[in-house]
């Protein structure tokens, strides 16, 4: 099954087509098509091509699924014996994808 290495958000993502991945949020809304440029890698049956740093002439195309926010994290911030104590919740920002294509 081909699949490829794409880079997104400062991360990197094993993909192959029709996978569904959750990545940092893309500004673009849900149900549209986005095309990944930075392609890191990409095999096909006994074919790999690694880029140095991209592969040229790569792509991977997905459909936005939907934008939304991740549950609830907690940061807690503790020195013993000072009574310092800070609570604070984060909720991060994600796209829901679906690999559609992987063109090489």
């Amino acid at each position: 099954m081909p699949f490829a290495v794409i880079e997104t958000g400062g991360k990197q993502y094993k993909v192959s087509v029709g996978q569904k991945i959750r990545v940092e949020k893309i500004k673009a809304e849900g149900g549209e098509n986005f095309v990944f440029d930075k392609v890191l890698l990409v095999s096909e049956k006994d074919k790999t091509e690694i880029g140095t740093p991209h592969v040229d002439g790569a792509k991977v195309e997905a459909k936005i699924l939907k934008n939304s926010r991740d549950k609830k994290k907690i940061v807690f911030k503790y020195h013993s014996k000072t009574r310092y104590r800070k609570k604070k919740g984060h909720r991060q920002h994600f796209s829901e994808l679906e690999i559609t294509k992987i063109v090489n």
